[in-house]
C-alpha cells in the first residue's frame, strides 16, 4: 500500500517538472517525497515504475538518483539497483550536530523576523495540531519538518535552505525507526508552539536555549530507538 502512495503521489509531480524537466527537478520531487515518508528506508527503488510515474528518461532518473546519493538519501548496491539509505546512530549524530547550528543561528535572528515568516512557522505548527487531532501521526511528523524548515529559513540564505532540506530529508529516513510513532512526536507538538510563541514575543535567546534543549531530547529519544532490546 505505501508503495501504492508514493507511485500516485509521483504521478500528481509530474507536472512540477514540466518539459523542460532535468535530473535537479527529478531529484527535488523525490527529495521532497523521502522528507514525507512515502519511501522508508531499505527500500528498493525501480526505475522503470519511476520513469513512468513523473513521465521521465532512465538516464534523468539514474543522474537524479546520482544526485540524491550524494546527499546520503539513496545507496547503490552492486548489481541490486538503487534503495532508501538506512541511516546509523552515528549519522543521526552529525544530522542534529549541523542541525544545532543552522537552526539556532536562525533563532538568535528571529527578533528582526517579519510578520510573515513567523505566520508560516505558525502555519506549520496549527497543521501539526490538526494531525494530532486527527491520529495522523506521519502527517505530523511532515508538519514537524516543515516547521524547522521555515525556522532555518529565518537565517535568509538560500545555501542553508538547501541544507536544511537534505538535514530535514535524511531525519525523516531516522523516524522510521521509531516504533510508537505518537509516542515520539506529541511532546513535540506543544513544544513547537511555545517556540513559536518565544519568537513572537520577541524573547530571543530563551527561545535558543528552549531549542537547544528540544533538539538534545529529540536526538536522545531517536538514539535511544537505535539500542536493541534485550
Amino acid at each position: 500500500m505505501r508503495v501504492d502512495n508514493a507511485i500516485a503521489a509521483l504521478q500528481h509531480d509530474r507536472d512540477r517538472l514540466g518539459r523542460s524537466s532535468t535530473a535537479e527537478r527529478v531529484a527535488d520531487v523525490l527529495r521532497d517525497r523521502i522528507a514525507e515518508g512515502l519511501f522508508v528506508p531499505g527500500q528498493r527503488l525501480s526505475e522503470e515504475t519511476i520513469g513512468v510515474a513523473l513521465g521521465v528518461s532512465r538516464n534523468t532518473l539514474r543522474e537524479a538518483f546520482r544526485l540524491l546519493g550524494h546527499e546520503r538519501l539513496l545507496e547503490h548496491r552492486l548489481n541490486r539497483g538503487v534503495f532508501v539509505r538506512v541511516l546509523s546512530v552515528e549519522d543521526v549524530a552529525d544530522v542534529y550536530r549541523v542541525r544545532r547550528v543552522i537552526e539556532c543561528a536562525a533563532v538568535r535572528r528571529s527578533g528582526s523576523a517579519g510578520p510573515q515568516a513567523l505566520a508560516l512557522i505558525g502555519e506549520s505548527v496549527r497543521e501539526a495540531n490538526r494531525a494530532a487531532a486527527e491520529g495522523r501521526w506521519q502527517d505530523v511528523g511532515t508538519a514537524n519538518i516543515r516547521f524547522h524548515q521555515m525556522i532555518a529559513a529565518l537565517n535568509g540564505s538560500p545555501r542553508l535552505d538547501e541544507t536544511m532540506r537534505q538535514l530535514l530529508a535524511e531525519l525523516r529516513l531516522v523516524f522510521h525507526v521509531m516504533k510508537n510513532p505518537r509516542a515520539f512526536h506529541e511532546p513535540f507538538v506543544a513544544r513547537n508552539l511555545h517556540l513559536l510563541e518565544l519568537m513572537e514575543a520577541g524573547r530571543a535567546a530563551e527561545a535558543e536555549r528552549e531549542l537547544e534543549s528540544y533538539l538534545d531530547e529529540a536526538e536522545e529519544l531517536l538514539v535511544r530507538a537505535y539500542i536493541p532490546e534485550p
